[in-house]
Formats: structure tokens, C-alpha cells, sequence
């Protein structure tokens, strides 16, 4: 599997082993084929009937059923989230939270308006248009947020009378299969089905399914833009990102410092949203100092201590590819400012890693790394920070830490990003505000809040005018 959650060739067999202790087996799953999944979505469309039929207020219910169902197993999702994806404690109890506050948005999402009324042309004629469902949601989801990111795709689908098939990555199959058991329930059957497997299972959904929603690589997020196209199917694609921030020299450099480095290494580095690069502009004398120490002051251990900030990176290929891409820079001129090297011979662990003196055009600085490592890059003002921060194919999120109102308003509109936070953290998602990026990262229309009515419904227009009779 590769860092950002893709497709690779199909095994047959899905194992599914820890990060931190890789000789620990925890399941394994037989990779569902193309025939099966066939077989999956035409039953998936059997029971989409049903579940559009029901009342907005019976599928509101059901949801609100389902967020309760999922607090009721918190718990447990969070230590088999630990064990199997490595997240750090604290991280995964806030994300299966967040799942249960998703589904109780969506239940009352459920019931919002559907349509408009307008004015016929005649005067006499009702016009008026509905958003109605689209029919199988294809979901193919990461590893790196096993219950948050399925939760806001399979959210929306149901609550706008869609059902859903879902391919997880293989590395989170565990989780996905209780999240599945813990939602069975409450839905009904044929409503939410799990699919594991991997490149073979992946490529089937899309040629089955009516719309695809894909979290993962650029790389295959491309793939499923084409496939979609060329079925004529609604797509969205959030494929990664190389998030800047920006560091003015009127900035609180001791709490800029803090959030930065909690940004990029927080859970190694594994979000699609987490700093990549850190632009320090002229005048922010001790800014990277203070980087330097906190990111030495974050806890590197095993995900399960509640007081580790950074545990494994996934997989056995992700560690070596973040420790190669490193060595790469360092071979090239740039300057390894910490870290750099495997901090267990147990487990896939790097230390937090920053690396200085690298280019902008440099391949640590454009391409996503997906691990703890991080560049700190120098701009003479402003513009040139901005002109760095936009100078690579992705656009998903961007940060800038300054006091000055005037800078950030100015700043904000030239960023060329999904997402501009000021003074906060490039990490951190609200799930009640639409979310996606520009360019390499994102395709489609944008994820979560008010915006996701628009991925999974369509406009159907009605006119109904008098028979005339009685006239």
C-alpha cells in the first residue's frame, strides 16, 4: 500500500499488522473480487429503493441511532485504531468523536429543505425543483483516518437517500470491518457494505458504482478521475497536499513554533493536511530555534502511552521511502536541522525530522512525503513567501502566523489553496465546513457541511399544470 492510502496489485489475502510491532498479525481478510463486487452493488441498488422511500425523518433517525451506536463502541474503536494504524491515543479518541458528531450533523442534514418553488410561466402551473439521491455510492477510503473520513463520505450519502459500498484501505480493514458490524444494525441490510480488498476491488467499485468518493494518492486519485469520466459519473478526489506556513516576523514565534511543529509531525505526519513546508520570512530571528526545540520536545513512542505525540509511520515502504527522500535532500546540499534516522529497531519509526538549506524547487519541498519530516525554507518578505507556498501542483491547505490584519487579509486572497488558516495550524478539519483543495489535490466538489448536498443528489425539475377541466 502506498504512504497516502492508494491501490496497489491485489494479493488475495489481507493481512493486517501493527506499525509499531510489525510481527503482530491482527486479522486477515480474504480480497473481495470484481465479480462479488458486482454482486454487492446490484444488491446495494435493490435496497437503495427502499431507503430513498423512506421518510427524511426515518433516515435522520436511523443516523442519530448510528452516532450513538458508534459512541456506545468508542472505546473499543480506539484501541483497535491504535493498534492497527498506529495513531497516537489522543488522536484517535478525538477522531472517533468527531465520527459521532459527523452522523448527528447529517441526521439533521437529513431534514433540511430539498428543492425550490418557482414561478411558472403561465401563472397557473406549480414549478418547482428536488434534489434527489443518485443511487450506489462508491467510497474508497485511507488508513490514515480509519473512522472520521468514511464517516463523512457514507454521512451525506445516506442522509440524501443514497446507499453505500465502501473499500477501505487494507491496512485499516479491521476497523472497518467493526465500524461496518456497529452500523449494520442500526441501517439495515444492504445499506453500508464493506468491501475489503485492494487495486482489483478498487478498480471494480468504479466501474460499477454511480458516483465515487476517493481519499488517497494523487497517483490513483488520477486514475479514478479518468475512469469517471469516461463512465460519465460524478467523482471527488482529495489526493494530498504540501501545506506551507508562513511565519511573519510579527508573529507569536514561541506559540507559531509550538503549533508548526505539532502540525507537521503530530501522528509522523500522516494527514493529508499536515505542514510539509515552513516558510520563515526576513526578521523572524529565533523562530527556527524555537522549532527545532519544540519539535524535540514532542513524545516519539508507542501510540497506545496517551502521551506520546508521534508513533509509527504505516507501513515498512513508507519508512523507507521518508528516510531515502531525506538522504536525498541531504546529498543535494540541504542541511538536516533534526532528526533524519529510524528511532527503533522495533516498528516503522522515524524521528521528527527537519530538514534546512533545501530549494524550493527541490523534490523534498514538491512532492508529499507523508511522514514526519518537514522543509524550513527562507523568504526575504511576503511575496516571496507566497510565491513559494504556491509554487507546487498541490493546493489544499495553507497557514500563516502573523499579528498584522492588513498581511493576512492580503495574504488570504493570494494563497492558492482550499483552506487558509490564520494563526492556527494547517492541521484540523471542521466537519461542518466544506473541505478540498485546488489543483493536484483535490477534483469535484468539496467534502463535508452544507456543501456535500451537492456530490450526492442530483436536480430533478417538475412542472405540473391544470387538465383544464372544469373550465
Amino acid at each position: 500500500m502506498n504512504a497516502a492510502g492508494g491501490l496497489e496489485p491485489a494479493s488475495g489475502l489481507l493481512e493486517s499488522r501493527s506499525p509499531a510491532r510489525p510481527s503482530q498479525v491482527l486479522a486477515s481478510f480474504p480480497e473481495t473480487s470484481a465479480g462479488e463486487v458486482r454482486a454487492a452493488v446490484a444488491a446495494a441498488r435493490r435496497a437503495q429503493a427502499e431507503w430513498a422511500g423512506l421518510p427524511a425523518t426515518e433516515r435522520a433517525e436511523r443516523l442519530s441511532r448510528a452516532a450513538a451506536a458508534v459512541q456506545q463502541a468508542a472505546g473499543e474503536l480506539v484501541e483497535l485504531g491504535i493498534v492497527e494504524v498506529g495513531k497516537p491515543r489522543g488522536e484517535m479518541a478525538g477522531e472517533v468523536q468527531r465520527g459521532v458528531a459527523i452522523l448527528g450533523y447529517y441526521a439533521g442534514a437529513a431534514l433540511d429543505p430539498d428543492g425550490d418553488s418557482l414561478p411558472s410561466p403561465d401563472g397557473r402551473s406549480l414549478l418547482w425543483s428536488r434534489r434527489v439521491p443518485v443511487g450506489v455510492a462508491g467510497l474508497i477510503t485511507p488508513w490514515n483516518f480509519p473512522v472520521a473520513i468514511p464517516l463523512w463520505k457514507l454521512s451525506p450519502a445516506l442522509a440524501y437517500g443514497n446507499v453505500a459500498v465502501w473499500k477501505p484501505a487494507p491496512a485499516a480493514t479491521a476497523v472497518a470491518r467493526r465500524l461496518e458490524e456497529i452500523l449494520h444494525d442500526v441501517l439495515g441490510a444492504g445499506v453500508l457494505q464493506m468491501l475489503p480488498g485492494d487495486a482489483e476491488t478498487g478498480t471494480a467499485l468504479v466501474e460499477e458504482a454511480d458516483l465515487v468518493s476517493f481519499t488517497g494518492s494523487s497517483r490513483v486519485g488520477g486514475s479514478i478521475v479518468s475512469a469517471g469520466a469516461a463512465r460519465r459519473i460524478p467523482v471527488q478526489a482529495e489526493m494530498g497536499g504540501q501545506n506551507a506556513s508562513i511565519v511573519l516576523p510579527d508573529a507569536d514565534l514561541e506559540r507559531a513554533a509550538s503549533m508548526v511543529a505539532a502540525s507537521a509531525m503530530g501522528y509522523a505526519g500522516q494527514k493529508c493536511t499536515a505542514t510539509s513546508r515552513v516558510i520563515v520570512v526576513d526578521g523572524s530571528e529565533g523562530f527556527v530555534e524555537a522549532l527545532v526545540e519544540a519539535v524535540l520536545a514532542l513524545e516519539v513512542g508507542d501510540p497506545g502511552d496517551p502521551a506520546t505525540a508521534v508513533g509509527p509511520v504505516i507501513s515498512s515502504s513508507a519508512l523507507s521511502g521518508a528516510l531515502d527522500a531525506v538522504e536525498q535532500a541531504r546529498r543535494s546540499g540541504a542541511r538536516v536541522l533534526v532528526g533524519g534516522r529510524q528511532s527503533r529497531e522495533e516498528g516503522y519509526f522515524m524521528e521528527p525530522t527537519l530538514v534546512g538549506e533545501v530549494e524550493p524547487g527541490s523534490h523534498l519541498c514538491q512532492e508529499e512525503v507523508f511522514a514526519p519530516v518537514a522543509t524550513v525554507l527562507r523568504a526575504r518578505h511576503l511575496e516571496e513567501a507566497i510565491e513559494i507556498a504556491n509554487g507546487v501542483r498541490y493546493g489544499l491547505v495553507s497557514s500563516l502566523y502573523t499579528s498584522d490584519l492588513d498581511a493576512a487579509m492580503a495574504a488570504s486572497r493570494r494563497l492558492d489553496t482550499g483552506l487558509v488558516r490564520v494563526n492556527a495550524p494547517t492541521s484540523g478539519v471542521d466537519f461542518f465546513a466544506p473541505f478540498g483543495g485546488t489543483g493536484a489535490s483535490g477534483y469535484g466538489l468539496k467534502e463535508q457541511g452544507k456543501e456535500a448536498v451537492h456530490f450526492y443528489t442530483k436536480t430533478k425539475t417538475f412542472t405540473f399544470s391544470p387538465s383544464g377541466r372544469g373550465r
